[in-house]
């Protein structure tokens, strides 16, 4: 018993490692979006124009990470998981090392975004199916009723490669200072090599799922897994694609588009902004272990359903804190609003698991996941952008009512699939047992 528990806590630790490792690359850039890349990449736009082409690329690479959880999810349910998630690793962290050295607007001109775009639209092809992979190495090696717990461990790569890029910027803004603009945010990317490499030596030490290994010495594996889950699962898909919609938006909200507003509308220190987000990012992690483990005493639905209640309570009063630009309360903001949203991210592991079966989870996991992530946290930080421009004098109100909407979407998702947490985990999938 002990072995088992120590083998499932090296998969889950490889997995958080590995995903923090990719959030950290697909994070940075969300920052650096927020910071520079405007003026860098666009430097020949009016200001705000230039803000929202640039987080226009930011969301360039959610737009291709459904499609990276189709292709890759495929040969996930064919080959394995371990082999996948070493690929998007090594692919995620190589885009992003390019982007540290890619030549800016005044070297290249136009050439520059469109190399940056490309860069970002590969990178998030590789993220695409990295997520699911990564959770169900977790949640397939995990015991019955500990799912939520150690699947969780995942999804502290999110929290972590918040922190870790934040981090790194914060630390590049100080080593530089005044050179920041010229070859100091280039430091963050370029680190993502040394990032990679821990990330493969850890995950290259741990065996493929053993649920997987069963299904495929069994029943073999599905011809063509995303094909049988929009069949016989389109429904959850959807579904499961607006659980995650609202979340994102309101978390790439929370640690990209702030950002941006507090340094530019609010007139606020970055340096104030990037150590809040630092706080922030720690907060979550202890919530989502706090709330995963409570949905696997009481249920995913009472734990992720009160999660998406805060996410629509707390929009107001977000911007309400933020605005006072006391450095006391902004952090109360930031901190309250990550670790509040945790209680819909922590049980999402196993929560997207069971709904569907082993043969063809990895392909299921990943489109329904990625397509919430795409409408919501791909296009958030640009239509926050846009609404902030909606009044005559930028008031945030009409961002925190797109906030409430997405978090409408997540209840509403929620209970029309109810709970998950009985639903068992069957070569076929939950679906069968109903």
């Amino acid at each position: 018993m002990a072995n088992r528990t120590s083998g499932v806590r090296r998969v889950a630790l490889a997995s958080s490692a590995g995903n923090a490792v990719e959030l950290y690359d697909f994070l940075l850039y969300g920052t650096a979006t927020a910071l520079v890349f405007d003026k860098l990449f666009f430097p020949t736009f009016d200001p705000r124009i230039g803000t929202l082409l640039a987080f226009a690329t930011f969301g360039a690479g959610f737009l291709a990470r459904p499609l990276g959880g189709v292709v890759i999810g495929h040969f996930g349910d064919r080959i394995g998981r371990r082999s996948m998630l070493v690929l998007t690793l090594t692919a995620t962290g190589l885009c992003t090392a390019l982007i540290g050295v890619l030549p800016t607007y005044d070297s290249i001109g136009i050439a520059a975004p469109i190399l940056l775009v490309l860069l970002r639209i590969v990178q998030g092809f590789f993220l695409g199916g990295e997520q699911g992979g990564a959770t169900l190495m977790a949640v397939e090696h995990a015991p019955p009723g500990r799912t939520g717990w150690y699947g969780s461990w995942t999804f502290l790569g999110s929290p972590l490669g918040l922190l870790l890029a934040n981090g790194a910027m914060a630390a590049s803004t100080a080593v530089s200072g005044d050179a920041f603009l010229s070859w100091g945010w280039r430091l963050p990317f370029l680190f993502s090599l040394v990032l990679v490499g821990v990330g493969l030596y850890v995950r290259l030490s741990v065996e493929e799922s053993p649920e997987f290994r069963a299904v495929r010495a069994e029943r073999g594996t599905a011809r063509l897994p995303v094909a049988e889950v929009l069949r016989r699962s389109w429904g959850k898909v959807l579904l499961g694609a607006g659980v995650n919609l609202g979340f994102n938006m309101f978390i790439f909200v929370l640690a990209t588009f702030v950002v941006s507003y507090g340094t530019r509308q609010l007139g606020m220190p970055r340096s104030e902004l990037l150590n809040a987000g630092l706080v922030g990012a720690a907060a979550q992690a202890v919530a989502i272990l706090v709330f995963a483990r409570l949905s696997d005493r009481i249920g995913r639905l009472p734990v992720m359903l009160g999660g998406a209640a805060f996410l629509g309570l707390f929009a107001f009063p977000l911007f309400w804190l933020l605005e006072t630009r006391s450095p006391a309360l902004v952090l109360v903001a930031v901190v309250v609003g990550f670790a509040g949203s945790a209680a819909v991210f922590g049980p999402m592991p196993a929560y997207y698991a069971e709904l569907f079966g082993t043969r063809v989870r990895y392909s299921g996991v990943s489109l329904s996941y990625q397509l919430g992530a795409v409408l919501g946290g791909g296009l958030s930080p640009l239509i926050a952008v846009w609404l902030l421009g909606l009044t005559s004098t930028q008031e945030s109100w009409p961002v925190a009512v797109y906030l409430v909407f997405g978090a409408l979407v997540s209840a509403v998702s929620l209970v029309a699939i109810g709970e998950t947490l009985r639903s068992p985990r069957t070569p076929e999938g939950a679906e069968a047992s109903r």
